[in-house]
């Protein structure tokens, strides 16, 4: 007889075994059965009855995140699904610890992890889809020491706030992470000062009797607590020297912690997904002989199209020109006045020379040239909108990311000092919208155009800003390098004019003078009449290309050479140029191995501050949803407004902008029928804030697609003013490519030493995202796109 045939029978008399009348009720049950069965279930009952000394320890065998179970003195590592399992078979055994309830904890497990294999499931959403988890991006809690998981009973406060209990969870000499009552309320822009209990009993320092100041680094939200990891910032060295040995002591006792690696990593994989379609150009400003000057420039794939626009004929980079000495100050002084922080900018082309135009809002009301400047202007292909926005350099903050315990704090010398010598950080953010010059045209007044040339820029003849490219997988197969030079395109028996923006040995990119409207993808064939002269008596006229892409209504094109059974005349030469010029030449393609510790520093500078609000799509099994957006340690424009109606810290809801099918038409969708190397495109939204009691928000979110006419438009600007405030973004979305698991390999490893399943849910969640897209808000660009409301407005402030 087997015991596999009478389970039935057993599972109905486990109920039973604890209760005092046991041996009647199994002689009623098992009637029927011969003395053999009867004693083999008696023997299988007592075994499972028998107190189980085994261990449960899911953490390398779970997929999903466990935490500790104490039973009986025995700590256990469980999921949520294992815990479930474990409170519904303990009331079998009068919660008493057996080897019955290992077991049943153990095939549920199995049984769990078997039907997700042949049934996967779609990754665990939140209740409302559209309320987002925040990851932190730029927050690089670097530690020189190991933290142990300690727990000791603490008192925490905030001044002028109350006291409320809580533990530790784990303790270093520079940190900590405590578990406070989720009902406590605290700020997490302002210190929290934490009392180690039984540390103070035992020994007597002011510093412990009074509170230990901290900086609230990040936050976790539990069901019934919340966990703040901390950054020290009070104490001194007798303080230092008593936590370590305290840590040192315990050493050997506790678990390493791992949670700022895991924090950070997540972090820096995220970014690695957002910075390379990032539009925005960085620029950092040094104090040159006690003035501010732009030094340098960090580019990536993503705002290669703006970097390219301030370049002339020359390859000489104009934006000096566009940020004189008097705008800078006034923009670093004054970043948040839009007078100064919106610039307007065109180029106009004469003989293949390229004059470039701009002033700022304030420079257009002072000249009264507003309605001329934004008319001109917006008639021209070349119309830029550029928003300033200002972030200065806190150099107390380490500039590297040193993530793993005993890692290198500090670059090397030289990169320190050039990091050292950077007083703030711009990043010049391009608002242009091709949709709306209509509106922008009707600011023309017909007067004479030629009152613009005092916003003429002075010609910059020698590029002082240097390029650092920021470091990112090359996906392309040739580098590219930035080169201006007069080019024809023909194609159907039309010439068109442009100039070329960069070059690579097989494609090239041109921007014409005026946009076309060319039939792509398809053949077209190039001139190049200024090279010719350089070529001797290779002919570079007629070369056969092919026109890959057309964007900007056609004024920028994409093109790659038509590679025949004869020699092409234009890779020919082009290789030649390329291979002779390098020193020269600008590369545009991944850094130089001498500059990729400059380009990091630069990175984690400008990530310190965001200007927009960042967003990640990853796919499910049926489709995709919004996975997370990201925050920085400084507050962004945008999150702010989709802080309401949320149960826990670091959460958003974004239910009103992508209710109503807006994620999956405007986002999900368009992103899903992208490419990686595709530039990130746009759409609008219109939202009316009103304040209600208790400080509370109401926000209605219109597409300015819905918005049909101008007039409508106009109107709802008008309503939100009156009922409280309007507000503009634009959405941008983008599809993104693999994770760059590279990047943050040491740290993965680190963690899979430690903590194996955290590890692989953290690379699953990376693998998972297939698109990225920011949130910028425009509304000082759209309040001057309507002149009648805008001269309203003016009139009704004075």
């Amino acid at each position: 007889m087997t015991l596999e045939i009478h389970s039935a029978l057993i599972e109905q008399l486990k109920p039973l075994m604890m209760e005092p009348d046991f041996a009647d009720l199994f002689e009623q049950l098992t009637t029927g059965e011969s003395n053999s069965t009867r004693f083999l279930i008696k023997m299988e009952l007592k075994r499972i009855t028998a107190a189980s000394t085994r261990i449960i320890d899911l953490r390398d065998k779970s997929e999903l995140p466990c935490a500790e179970v104490n039973i009986a003195n025995q700590v256990h590592f469980l999921d949520e699904p294992a815990r479930e399992a474990l409170n519904s078979a303990l009331p079998l055994y009068h919660n008493k610890y057996t080897l019955g309830v290992y077991e049943h904890v153990m095939n549920a497990h199995k049984a769990r992890r078997l039907k997700a294999r042949e049934f996967p499931s779609e990754p665990l959403s939140p209740k409302n889809q559209f309320v987002l988890p925040a990851v932190v991006l730029g927050s690089y809690f670097s530690r020189s020491e190991e933290r142990m998981n300690y727990s000791i009973k603490i008192e925490a406060f905030q001044d002028g706030g109350e006291v409320t209990s809580g533990v530790s969870l784990d303790l270093s000499v520079g940190g900590t992470r405590v578990k406070l009552p989720k009902k406590y309320k605290f700020k997490t822009d302002k210190p929290i000062n934490i009392k180690l209990l039984e540390v103070s009993e035992e020994f007597y320092f002011e510093d412990l009797q009074r509170g230990v100041e901290y900086q609230i680094v990040d936050v976790e939200n539990k069901e019934e607590h919340v966990i703040l990891r901390l950054k020290r910032i009070g104490g001194g060295e007798q303080l230092d020297k008593l936590l370590g040995q305290l840590i040192r002591g315990y050493k050997f006792r506790y678990k390493v912690d791992i949670n700022n690696v895991e924090v950070t990593a997540r972090g820096l994989g995220h970014e690695r997904f957002y910075l390379p379609q990032q539009t925005h150009l960085s620029l950092f400003v040094s104090a040159i002989n006690g003035r501010p000057e732009i030094t340098h420039e960090l580019s990536s794939r993503g705002n290669q199209a703006l970097r390219h626009y301030f370049l002339d004929e020359n390859n000489i980079n104009q934006i000096r020109g566009l940020l004189t000495l008097k705008r800078l100050v006034n923009v670093v002084k004054q970043h948040n006045n839009p007078d100064h922080n919106l610039l307007f900018c065109f180029t106009h082309n004469a003989n293949g020379r390229v004059m470039f135009y701009s002033a700022s809002l304030a420079e257009l009301k002072a000249s009264n040239c507003l309605p001329l400047f934004l008319g001109f202007s917006s008639t021209k292909a070349s119309w830029r909108i550029l928003r300033v926005s200002v972030q200065k350099v806190d150099h107390s903050k380490n500039y590297k990311t040193s993530t793993l315990p005993g890692d290198e704090q500090h670059y090397s010398p030289l990169v320190e000092k050039q990091l050292s010598s950077f007083s703030h950080v711009l990043q010049l953010v391009d608002l242009t919208n091709e949709d709306i010059k209509p509106a922008y045209k009707k600011w023309f007044n017909n007067e004479a155009v030629n009152n613009l040339k005092t916003f003429a820029q002075n010609k910059i003849n020698q590029t002082t800003i240097k390029n650092v490219s920021m470091p990112f997988s090359e996906r392309r197969k040739e580098a590219r390098f930035a080169f201006k030079t007069l080019v024809h395109v023909h194609q159907q028996g039309k010439k068109f004019d442009g100039i070329t923006q960069d070059i690579s040995c097989r494609g090239l990119q041109v921007l014409l003078d005026e946009p076309e409207q060319l039939t792509y993808p398809a053949e077209v064939h190039l001139s190049f009449p200024r090279l010719q002269t350089m070529a001797g008596k290779t002919d570079l006229s007629n070369q056969p290309y092919q026109l890959l892409r057309a964007r900007q209504n056609g004024q920028t094109l994409h093109l790659s050479a038509n590679i025949r059974h004869c020699a092409h005349n234009g890779v020919t030469f082009l290789n030649k140029l390329i291979q002779h010029n390098k020193e020269k030449l600008a590369q545009l393609s991944e850094a130089s191995s001498e500059q990729k510790e400059l380009a990091d520093g630069m990175k984690n500078l400008i990530m310190r501050k965001l200007a927009g609000m960042p967003y990640f799509i990853e796919k499910t099994v049926k489709s995709a949803q919004m996975a997370c957006i990201g925050i920085g340690t400084r507050p962004d424009p945008v999150s702010h407004l989709f802080s309401q109606k949320v149960d826990n810290i670091l959460e958003y809801n974004l239910t009103p902008l992508l209710a109503n099918g807006v994620l999956k038409e405007h986002i999900i969708d368009p992103i899903k029928a992208m490419k990686p190397n595709h530039e990130m495109d746009f759409f609008e939204v219109f939202i009316e804030l009103t304040r209600q009691a208790r400080g509370k928000i109401t926000l209605n979110c219109k597409l300015l697609t819905e918005l049909a006419s101008e007039e409508e438009q106009t109107a709802f600007i008008h309503h939100c003013k009156e009922q409280g405030r309007f507000i503009a973004l634009r959405v941008y979305r983008g599809a993104t490519g693999k994770p760059d698991m590279k990047y943050i390999r040491r740290e993965l490893d680190y963690i899979n030493l430690h903590a194996p399943h955290r590890a692989k849910n953290l690379e699953e969640q990376l693998w998972r995202i297939i698109g990225t897209g920011e949130m910028i808000d425009i509304t000082s660009e759209v309040e001057l796109r309507y002149p009648a409301l805008y001269i309203i407005e003016q009139q009704a402030a004075k």
